[in-house]
């Protein structure tokens, strides 16, 4: 449960366990760490909103190691989040009977029936709270970059926002901060499906979409640690990622060269792409112009709904009906998450191109 080559990001913990947390090394030394910065963070992402699960967690983060009075010192920083609000009683329908699209059955047979599938165990979307505090910890190099990362939530069912570069700042009402959508009208749209996708027991598919705006050219590695194909591996591995697409996505198979080409004007000192919608990145390196990124996320698995499942115990399929405190829709939490992982990202590949100078 690793990342990063630079930057190096290990998580630990299950959902339902006493803590969950993350040891984060290659933080530069000298960087301020801003405590309100990080608590606004995990405030963005934690579940209890009105359109997420109700389950409460302060999360309040300690950093045990690593910083001296505020001030990372080189060292291995390990980043702890207490878990405050469990009910295991909940998933008291586990080990016999796996959840339908869950990870429950194929964990355990990894694992041999000994993996904590509370809550989702390792595999539970709680271990990106550690994952948001370390994006937060290391803020100040895309700071200092000048680079900004932007994400919304663009897409939940048939519902579609305005791309986000059309969008006003965020949050422009109540309703776009509740559903982390800049487009106010889509926003209010989201809100009443998933009040009725509520109302009918069941959960909603959604996307988020990102901007990245302000990188300097040349960020990224060939081939493998590419920006693009770095993005789309930390974005794919967020609990119910589905897809990933840059720039044009999917719609190039219908384009022609001439179309999707994007020509290159300033001058020799500062050359930028022009066109409609210039590429963020060529070749896996950034080329200054904006890069955009969609993920899209699934339905949540763990609805109230009846569905039918093979019960371990009787071994025939029998109806389940999951309780507890659950989302019915992943993309608002997690803009928080998709801004998070693009953050880390981008300051591996910083640190490793040798643009960020301390």
């Amino acid at each position: 449960m690793s990342l990063g080559e630079v930057l190096r990001l290990t998580l630990f913990g299950t959902s339902h366990g006493p803590r969950v947390g993350a040891f984060l090394s290659g933080v530069p030394a000298g960087i301020e760490i801003n405590r309100e910065a990080i608590q606004n963070a995990m405030d963005a992402r934690k579940p209890g909103g009105r359109y997420a699960s109700k389950r409460k967690e302060p999360d309040n983060v300690e950093l045990l190691s690593g910083v001296v009075n505020d001030i990372t010192n080189g060292e291995k920083i390990e980043i702890s989040i207490k878990n405050s609000d469990v009910r295991t009683k909940d998933y008291s329908f586990l080990p016999n009977q796996p959840r339908p699209g869950h990870q429950d059955m194929v964990m355990m047979k990894k694992t041999n029936g000994k993996a904590d599938l509370r809550g989702g165990g390792t595999s539970s979307a709680r271990l990106t709270a550690p994952i948001v505090a370390a994006a937060a910890i290391i803020s100040p190099i895309i700071k200092q970059l000048n680079i900004n990362v932007n994400a919304h939530v663009s897409s939940i069912g048939e519902i579609k926002a305005n791309p986000i570069i059309n969008c006003p700042p965020k949050w422009s009402s109540d309703e776009c901060e509740q559903i982390r959508c800049q487009d106010p009208e889509a926003a209010d749209a989201m809100i009443s499906l998933i009040e009725q996708q509520r109302r009918n027991l069941d959960s909603i598919g959604s996307e988020v979409e990102l901007q990245i705006s302000g990188m300097p050219m040349g960020i990224g590695e060939p081939w493998f640690d590419g920006i693009e194909p770095y993005l789309a591996r930390v974005m794919m591995s967020i609990p119910a990622a589905r897809g990933v697409e840059f720039g044009e996505g999917f719609s190039v198979v219908k384009m022609s060269g001439s179309e999707h080409n994007s020509p290159w004007g300033g001058d020799k000192d500062n050359p930028i792409l022009i066109g409609e919608k210039p590429d963020g990145a060529l070749a896996g390196l950034s080329t200054g112009s904006d890069l955009f990124c969609k993920v899209a996320f699934k339905p949540p698995s763990s609805i109230p709904k009846a569905q039918v499942t093979l019960n371990l115990a009787t071994n025939q399929q029998e109806t389940l009906k999951v309780k507890g405190r659950h989302d019915p829709v992943l993309a608002p939490r997690a803009v928080a998450v998709v801004e998070a992982m693009a953050k880390f990202a981008i300051a591996d590949l910083a640190l490793r191109g040798g643009f960020y100078h301390e």
